[in-house]
């Protein structure tokens, strides 16, 4: 078996691996300024659509991490990719927040609940009855269906929050159509990502701390893969998963010295 070639870029989730509930978590704070110091291509990503990245910069800002507005890289950018690449100057009836509706008025989408031709839902906090029925009436009328990310459920300070796949279920069951997910474990996500920053699947390396999600869109995109133990996935839950990350790490600190 080749050896792998040396790590030159690294794509790192954001909330499990460098924050956790709005409190970066120990070591990240030097990951990220070492990255900035190499000069190495690095992203940020999150399947959370709800923020632009100039918002993320900001909150990122404010905690201690400085993250460029380039180096930021969102399921709602990697969506608006998509669509852009499938059906330019499109017009699609969005049900999300500023972080999705920007990305797509960014490459020239109308945004319209008049015969779109995309039915865009992502993550927001304020679901609407309304909203949702729009949703699927849209879609019976022929709409294509398109969500931000599968995830089911979501962190926060409370506990679980239902997330964009458990409502994109409700409009499934609703319609008989299931939605085409553009973010993670999507691997169309992390290549569009290392697209952006001009780096190769080869030589680089996604960090996560969910199996279901980060490691399986790293694996899939043929990344070399890190699971930190800071997020959501347990040390004994791995062996429930039939692909293995390239290796296990207890947090974000102990990857620095590896850049």
């Amino acid at each position: 078996m080749a050896e792998r070639k040396p790590i030159e870029s690294w794509l790192t989730d954001m909330d499990g691996v460098l924050i956790h509930e709005g409190v970066p978590i120990p070591g990240a704070d030097a990951f990220v300024k070492k990255l900035r110091e190499s000069g190495r291509p690095f992203l940020v990503l999150t399947n959370n659509s709800i923020y632009t990245p100039r918002d993320l910069h900001a909150r990122l800002r404010r905690m201690g991490l400085d993250v460029p507005l380039e180096n930021i890289w969102t399921s709602a950018l990697a969506t608006a990719k998509f669509l852009d690449d499938q059906r330019p100057g499109g017009t699609a009836y969005v049900v999300g927040e500023a972080g999705l509706t920007t990305a797509l008025h960014d490459i020239g989408y109308v945004l319209t609940d008049h015969e779109p031709d995309y039915v865009v839902l992502g993550e927001t906090r304020t679901y609407s009855f309304e909203a949702m029925t729009k949703a699927v009436r849209l879609i019976n009328d022929g709409a294509r269906f398109i969500c931000t990310n599968p995830d089911e459920t979501g962190p926060s300070a409370e506990g679980p929050l239902p997330a964009t796949g458990a409502v994109a279920a409700l409009i499934t069951k609703a319609t008989g159509k299931s939605p085409y997910f553009a973010g993670k474990p999507n691997p169309l996500m992390m290549r569009t990502g290392l697209n952006a920053i001009g780096a190769h699947s080869e030589s680089s390396a996604m960090i996560g701390d969910r199996m279901d999600t980060d490691v399986l869109a790293g694996i899939e995109a043929g990344m070399r893969t890190f699971l930190v133990l800071t997020g959501l996935t347990r040390p004994h839950q791995v062996e429930d998963y039939p692909y293995r990350p390239s290796q296990i790490v207890d947090s974000i600190a102990d990857l620095v010295d590896w850049i």
